[in-house]
């Protein structure tokens, strides 16, 4: 008890100090009062305390119940997406196939045409050759034959010609017996 008296005369520098006579200082009835209190006021709070207990558990239990759909929601969406990854890849290879195959096609088809124009150009050059060579024979023929006709003019007298016409006159003639 002292020292209570000491410390509190030399930290707090009041005037305070414990009363150790029990009835003066009222401790027994404060002790009657404080157990009464919590006799009467036991099931009451009892109660109070129990529902917001349950209260607190059912949340709990409702939380836990919403993270479990949430994981199973997330594993499926998880899935999903695993399927659509999948989907996605085999929609990539058969799009890089098909352009492997359009892009072989269209080579192929480029080189096909290519040949096909290379031939026909080459068919057209021969027969524009034919064509320059039967002109180019047609017209050394035709002078040809103006350079034997002219010739033939100056050399065949009008005796050379009765004579040529009774030859063929004569062959005809053995033609036609015939």
């Amino acid at each position: 008890m002292h020292i209570f008296y000491l410390l509190n005369q030399k930290y707090l520098g009041l005037d305070i100090s414990l009363n150790t006579n029990f009835l003066e200082a009222n401790l027994l009835n404060i002790l009657l009062l404080l157990s009464g209190l919590i006799y009467v006021l036991k099931q009451f709070l009892g109660s109070i305390l129990y529902i917001r207990q349950e209260k607190v558990l059912l949340a709990i239990s409702e939380s836990e119940e919403r993270l479990n759909q949430a994981q199973i929601r997330l594993n499926e969406a998880e899935k999903q997406l695993n399927q659509a990854q999948i989907v996605i890849d085999q929609i990539l290879n058969e799009a890089q196939t098909t352009a492997k195959k359009v892009r072989q096609s269209i080579l192929e088809q480029g080189k096909s045409d290519i040949e096909r124009l290379n031939f026909s150009s080459k068919a057209n050059i021969r027969y524009a050759e034919n064509q320059v060579k039967q002109q180019i024979q047609q017209q050394i023929t035709s002078l040809a034959i103006d350079k034997v006709r002219v010739k033939l003019q100056k050399q065949i007298t009008p005796a050379m010609q009765v004579e040529i016409i009774d030859k063929n006159i004569t062959q005809l003639q053995g033609e036609i017996s015939i």
